[in-house]
């Protein structure tokens, strides 16, 4: 079986070139082996943040794989609304139980599987103390879009387009697209891009917000590697809680986000890598009487992640 997600890495940055050619599809396979490499940046202190680019030159990820998804729609039942919710939650249960994973992969269940492990990789990016770019180098649609969108942070090249269009093929998004997209950029900006399922530019995803910068295509990776490298020096378990703070409590009443927050503030300020970094800038107040926020190159070293290292395990 070919590898279809290439890695290469950079002291603490992984660069993962996403290589399934001829058309760039996302597939189970490429969602296992983005499982695997997830659950690696996760728990390996060495790594602080992962790249995700296209092999091909013109794309990042065509889209998913309709074919796969056909296959799917094939082999299973038609269901309600209502009955795919029970199928969903009855799915989940069993695939806890040892060994009903793979029995179920050989039943008409395989295809709600394939969609829980999509969206439970997707999930565990955005609680990782490890920060995901996206440097979208091309054109994305549907799935692709929607894995960019559980990124941390999207980069795109001047030659890049953007499109999450589901609806044109009967079905809605699938892969967390219309809950990460509307939290994003908004309820109305998100439904008009869903409904036309039309191309946006990367100049439009800038200024709705769905992307950080547009990148002129022939630096886009040494861009991308170079902010990765800087923000690959800050402490995970900070990066982690901020991260989930962001993602889950904003989707809460304002009371239930500040208590995420308040929680995720008292886990961290007590650590050993918190107190070490006050005591740091404490210190240099002392030393210089400058505030290091106010001082242009202490300031330059807490954002550039060298005022304390926090990278030593």
């Amino acid at each position: 079986m070919s590898v279809l997600i290439k890695i290469e890495q950079r002291g603490r940055v992984l660069v993962a070139r996403l290589d399934n050619p001829p058309h760039a599809l996302m597939t189970e396979p490429m969602i296992q082996e983005l499982e695997a490499l997830v659950i690696r940046a996760d728990i390996d202190p060495g790594i602080g943040a992962v790249v995700f680019t296209g092999a091909n030159s013109e794309r990042f990820i065509a889209h998913y794989d309709v074919g796969e998804l056909l296959q799917v729609a094939k082999s299973s039942p038609a269901v309600s609304y209502n009955q795919a919710k029970v199928t969903l939650a009855i799915t989940r249960m069993l695939a806890l139980v040892p060994g009903m994973r793979a029995l179920l992969r050989k039943t008409p269940a395989a295809g709600v599987l394939q969609l829980q492990d999509f969206h439970d990789v997707l999930l565990r990016m955005g609680r990782s103390g490890t920060i995901f770019i996206a440097a979208i180098n091309g054109q994305t649609a549907g799935g692709g879009l929607e894995f960019s969108l559980a990124c941390d942070l999207r980069y795109i090249s001047d030659r890049g387009e953007l499109a999450q269009p589901e609806v044109l093929l009967a079905f809605p998004p699938g892969g967390g697209g219309t809950q990460r997209m509307a939290r994003l950029i908004g309820r109305a900006r998100a439904l008009e891009l869903m409904l036309t399922g039309r191309g946006i530019t990367p100049g439009e995803a800038e200024r709705l917000g769905l992307v950080t910068e547009v990148v002129p295509h022939e630096r886009l990776l040494e861009k991308v590697i170079a902010v990765a490298e800087r923000l690959a020096r800050r402490p995970k378990a900070a990066v982690g809680v901020t991260k989930q703070a962001v993602l889950e409590g904003g989707s809460l009443s304002l009371e239930k986000g500040l208590h995420v927050e308040q929680a995720a503030f008292l886990a961290q300020l007590g650590t050993p890598q918190a107190k070490r970094a006050m005591q740091a800038y404490v210190d240099h107040i002392q030393k210089t009487g400058v505030l290091p926020a106010g001082d242009p190159a202490a300031r330059k070293r807490l954002e550039d992640g060298t005022f304390v290292d926090f990278t030593n395990r």
